[in-house]
């Protein structure tokens, strides 16, 4: 296996920007770093669960892929078009209590619509993967190392806005705007 292949296409992946990465930053600059975390706990189960199912259904979906992928384009894209909306009209507040779209289940949601981490693990296990490993615990080890690498990316974009916090109030609106259009092209671009 080209390990240097592997790891240039999951650290690119999991870093560049997307829904996870767009609403870990989001979230963590509203609501604070600590507060975020039941957000990349729900993030990082539905990236098991979703890496899990790319490793063991990888080459029937292969045979399917023409009638999912359209239905779970729609979806996603509604979905992150959805969570669009969410940031930009967010407005400050005072609470200290966890937003709906910084939970648990909402982290947790958001992979099984999120086209870019489905595609990002069916790629990485038929592309580095399945060719070289065979044995179902060394499959289930890329599952969780694929995990692993994509919440830290998240986990990345978060740091960011917990550390701006500050200038995230002070620039909200702008800001908002700025991450709503950034979401509202991940969803355009699932259709390019």
């Amino acid at each position: 296996m080209n390990f240097s292949a592997f790891f240039s296409y999951t650290f690119l992946t999991a870093y560049t920007p997307g829904p996870n990465n767009i609403m870990s930053m989001t979230n963590a600059g509203r609501d604070g770093f600590k507060r975020s975390i039941p957000f990349f706990g729900g993030i990082f189960s539905g990236f098991v669960i979703v890496m899990s199912a790319c490793a063991a259904f990888s080459t029937l979906l292969y045979e399917y892929i023409p009638s999912i992928k359209p239905a779970m384009i729609y979806i996603g894209a509604a979905y992150i078009l959805y969570l669009a909306w969410t940031v930009w009209r967010d407005k400050p507040h005072k609470s200290n209590g966890i937003t709906h779209a910084n939970s648990f289940l909402s982290g947790m949601l958001l992979q099984f619509v999120n086209i870019k981490i489905i595609l990002y693990g069916i790629t990485a296990m038929s592309s580095y993967v399945l060719p070289h490993y065979h044995d179902i615990a060394t499959i289930g080890m890329f599952a969780l190392l694929l995990a692993v690498i994509g919440t830290s990316g998240c986990l990345c974009w978060a740091v960011f806005g917990a550390v701006f916090e500050n200038l995230f109030n002070k620039y909200r609106k702008a800001i908002n705007a700025i991450m709503a259009l950034l979401l509202v092209y991940c969803a355009i671009s699932l259709f390019l």
